[in-house]
């Protein structure tokens, strides 16, 4: 028996070579790793560039896609001014940099010393040595007060930075989007620059036919490589998948420059996709509306899977009671997905004094995160932190499963504008899971549930009427949950559907075509 490797040079035929863009990690982002894996299921040679959380580059397979996560060093996260001295606003602070805190270190460090040689020389008993120590010990006290001053100082200055409240950082705030309009961004927030220095030449590299960008920070990303292929003489196609309406969302960077740079940021480079895809219809109008959009965008939802390869459904999917420590018959309400304060993931802990015996699991991406540890706090102080469970993510294809334990499944988000236009991935997790409903009154969530009865919606941050909706649903479950069976909602409702939809959308940018790809050296046994 020998082995044959003569296959190394063989070619197989693809549709053409899609590099998806994302600017995460992919772990966690679900719509990312489905659009990658159903892409080259269906004949595409598909790399997906992601942000690595280390300095260390990363990669992996996703059925026949490769995924390679890209080391992104950030030193234009802080803008120029952050680096220089404020001589005229501020001419005693400190230089930008840890300069500060080491000198007020230092004279700590000097105060010491001289006290611990007080110490001794009384222990010796010498007057001539605590006479010696007197002036020393004068300068010290006055030099600390210098340093506390200007200390004081640089901290003020580094948090006016941050407010840019001042009448002359709202006069330059203004002043390059008047004089720079949509390229303000590049002084108002550099830190973008950072995406496409790590992610540029790479994708120059991979010589795609198609750029899949997600969301606003990489369709500067995937445009800017489009113009440098073109100027090469090679046409690349770009899509753009906008995932949020971005004037609408909760800015998660409290720079007060930071949302206005990601929304010039997005106009300058809209007008170079070749294609638009989104997450519902109404997005889809606005996004239309807001950049001049001729052909309006395809919605692609964030649908599960129906079906999952032999290889995913041989593994074990956790159980979600037994992570949570409760029996069959405990009352059980889960969120799942992204966490943060407008998510209005407080409620749940605050209703628990009035939902007795009702246990709370939340399943997030970083469990141990500064918010996740607040409402822990919180719920210690309530007394129910026996009760509040938090878990991290399964994979994406095995969220449906892992929830469907639960007896209730809630979307307490808040009333922000991006919030009120899409149904979002956990509303199909949720349905495919079959659980009953608790979803705040935000309009196309809350619109959908009452018209099909699938759980109950309450007002958002009211924790009363939540607590109403939370006992309704308890009361009754099987009401809610026979209408999965009842009206077939579940039969558009899959990523299977959806990946049809992303797929017309390639094939109509590109107009069909194929190319070769060298095939990874298989061997092959023979007698």
């Amino acid at each position: 028996m020998a082995v044959d490797s003569s296959v190394a040079g063989a070619q197989r035929t693809t549709r053409g070579k899609i590099v998806m863009l994302v600017d995460n990690g992919v772990n966690g982002d679900s719509r990312v790793q489905k659009e990658a894996r159903s892409a080259a299921a269906a004949g595409w040679d598909v790399v997906l560039l992601g942000k690595s959380p280390t300095k260390r580059e990363q990669s992996w397979q996703i059925g026949d896609a490769e995924v390679r996560l890209l080391h992104v060093p950030t030193p234009m996260h802080r803008r120029r001014h952050e680096y220089r001295r404020a001589v005229l606003r501020s001419p005693l602070a400190y230089k930008p940099g840890p300069l500060a805190a080491y000198r007020k270190q230092r004279m700590k460090a000097w105060r010491t010393e001289l006290n611990i040689r007080l110490i001794q020389a009384g222990r010796q008993g010498s007057a001539l040595g605590k006479l010696k120590l007197m002036p020393p010990r004068f300068v010290s006290r006055v030099m600390s007060k210098w340093v506390g001053l200007r200390v004081k100082q640089t901290t003020a200055l580094e948090q006016r930075r941050k407010d840019m409240q001042s009448p002359l950082d709202r006069f330059t705030t203004a002043f390059w989007l008047r004089t720079m309009g949509d390229r303000a961004w590049r002084r108002l927030d550099p830190a973008l620059w950072d995406m496409e220095l790590a992610y540029g030449k790479v994708i120059d590299s991979l010589e795609p036919d198609l750029i899949h960008a997600n969301d606003f920070r990489m369709l500067g990303v995937g445009a800017r490589a489009k113009l440098r292929a073109e100027a090469r003489g090679r046409s690349v196609k770009l899509v753009w998948d906008a995932h949020e309406f971005l004037p609408g969302i909760k800015p998660w960077n409290s720079h007060p420059r930071w949302h206005i740079a990601q929304c010039a940021y997005e106009r300058e480079f809209s007008q170079y996709a070749d294609a638009v895809t989104t997450v519902s219809e109404t997005l889809a109008e606005m996004l239309a509306e807001r950049h001049g959009i001729k052909t309006k965008p395809e919605v692609v939802l964030n649908a599960p899977d129906a079906e999952i390869s032999p290889e995913q459904a041989a593994e074990p999917v956790p159980d979600l009671r037994e992570l949570c420590g409760i029996g069959p018959d405990v009352p059980l309400t889960v969120y799942s997905g992204a966490a943060a304060p407008q998510r209005g993931l407080d409620i749940m802990v605050e209703s628990l004094p009035q939902l007795p015996g009702t246990h709370v699991a939340f399943v997030v991406l970083r469990p141990t995160s500064d918010y996740m540890n607040q409402l822990t706090a919180r719920a210690v102080e309530l007394g129910v932190s026996d009760r509040l469970h938090i878990l991290p993510y399964v994979p994406h294809y095995q969220v449906v499963p892992f929830l469907a334990s639960a007896d209730a499944g809630v979307i307490p988000i808040h009333h922000w504008p991006n919030h009120e236009i899409a149904l979002i991935t956990k509303f199909f997790e949720y349905s495919h899971a079959r659980l009953p409903f608790v979803v705040s009154d935000v309009k196309t969530m809350g619109d959908m549930v009452a018209q099909t009865g699938q759980g109950e919606v309450f007002t958002a941050e009211d924790v009363a009427d939540y607590v109403r909706a939370v006992e309704a649903v308890l009361a009754d479950p099987k009401k809610y949950r026979d209408v999965y069976d009842s009206q077939g909602l579940l039969d558009e409702w899959t990523w299977e559907a959806q990946a049809e939809v992303l797929d017309a959308v390639y094939t109509r940018v590109l107009g069909g075509g194929t190319r070769s790809k060298a095939a990874v050296p298989v061997a092959q046994v023979v007698a």
